[in-house]
């Protein structure tokens, strides 16, 4: 039997689980496919960043049209789909359920559903990337009592996001802000999400199980879902000159700050500082401005108090209040955007495949005796 270490490595802290090439925090900053994520903020949209991903390699033009126009094509769900919409819609269940559950639907209607060669996968992947975001937005207009609104050919998957959700066309600087904030949260090395995907895969279950699963895992308040508690925390507050007694507040009762921390960024997660800039001027545009200063006035204090810094969901929940989306749409757009990344850690664990069995460290009894049924 191999030796077990003594002591349990809680959370499986700086535990290397598997090799991979698909995106790494390096230093200070956050690699994909060895591209830093400010470079790829600045310099390429969200559908690069998936051929990126899927491919390692940055498109040409003529791969990047080509890609463009196949996810493009794929933005309509199929007329027997939209029932289930409708019906999972009514539901009083959580966003990130609903979702999980119309995508598990789509590996019913697969009959190649168990086919995980590399080829397939992107093909159900690419499906499945255009599809996760019209059906996103279609669950918050059903949910709100409105028309559906169908997409526009030839704009972005940034572009026809915000259109179906608001059934207003976004302006250059709100599509720009939404396609970085897309591209901020595709992938992010082993996290917890991207590592159920993993394991999933890893014992060759189908590409659809492998992704039903990351969303149940991405759903948690404490991977997902923090940018929506922001959100609250500041309404709790209430106003600039509430924030330093909250953060006292906070402190002294141990109380954990959303947003504020992170596992491994311990200088500040890089994503966080790049949706702060970006985001000032559409919070000005957006009436927002104080929030914007109250959560800036929050990480001095975090830092200043606790040497802890954002991490991105600290500013992404105002990024999408700015672009007039609901909380309740914050999740959803987290996985519309990491579906890219789950399936390039999806295909590397196919690829290079063998299936996860940690160890426990057992701290039960291990004499126990069976007393007979008629005297217990």
């Amino acid at each position: 039997m191999p030796q077990i270490q003594e002591t349990a490595n809680k959370g499986l802290e700086n535990i290397v689980a598997c090799t991979s090439e698909v995106s790494t925090i390096h230093d200070v900053t956050l690699l994909y496919r060895g591209y830093t994520i400010d470079d790829l903020a600045s310099q390429c949209g969200f559908e690069e960043v998936i051929h990126l991903l899927w491919n390692g390699k940055l498109p040409t033009q003529l791969e990047l049209e080509k890609f463009k126009s196949k996810l493009n094509k794929l933005l309509t769900f199929s007329p027997e789909m939209i029932p289930l919409i409708q019906s999972v819609a009514q539901t009083k269940a959580h966003s990130m359920a609903k979702l999980r559950t119309i995508i598990s639907y789509f590996g019913l209607l697969d009959q190649n559903a168990e086919d995980i060669t590399p080829a397939e996968i992107k093909s159900k992947a690419t499906i499945l990337t255009a599809a996760i975001g019209p059906l996103a937005a279609a669950l918050s207009r059903l949910e709100q009592n409105k028309e559906l609104v169908p997409p526009t050919e030839g704009k972005s998957l940034a572009w026809n996001f915000l259109n179906m959700v608001r059934d207003k066309k976004p302006t250059v600087d709100e599509e720009k802000l939404f396609d970085t904030a897309l591209v901020l949260h595709a992938d992010h090395e082993l996290n917890a999400s991207a590592f159920t995907a993993r394991v999933v895969a890893s014992t060759t279950s189908d590409y659809y199980s492998a992704i039903t699963a990351a969303i149940g895992s991405l759903k948690g308040p404490l991977h997902g879902g923090a940018n929506e508690q922001v959100m609250l925390m500041l309404k709790e507050i209430g106003s600039y000159d509430k924030v330093d007694s909250f953060i006292d507040d906070a402190v002294n009762a141990k109380k954990k700050v959303m947003g504020i921390g992170h596992r491994v960024y311990k200088q500040g997660d890089p994503r966080a500082r790049i949706l702060k800039e970006l985001s000032l001027q559409t919070c000005k545009k957006a009436g927002l401005e104080d929030y914007h200063r109250m959560l800036v006035r929050i990480q001095e204090q975090m830092e200043a108090k606790k040497g802890l810094m954002p991490n991105v969901d600290f500013y992404s929940g105002l990024v999408y209040t700015a672009l007039g989306l609901r909380p309740a749409d914050f999740t959803p757009i987290f996985a519309v955007s990491r579906i890219s990344g789950w399936t390039a850690q999806i295909l590397e664990q196919y690829s290079n495949n063998r299936i996860y069995r940690p160890r426990a460290f057992y701290t039960g009894p291990t004499d126990v005796k069976i007393i007979p049924l008629a005297h217990r």
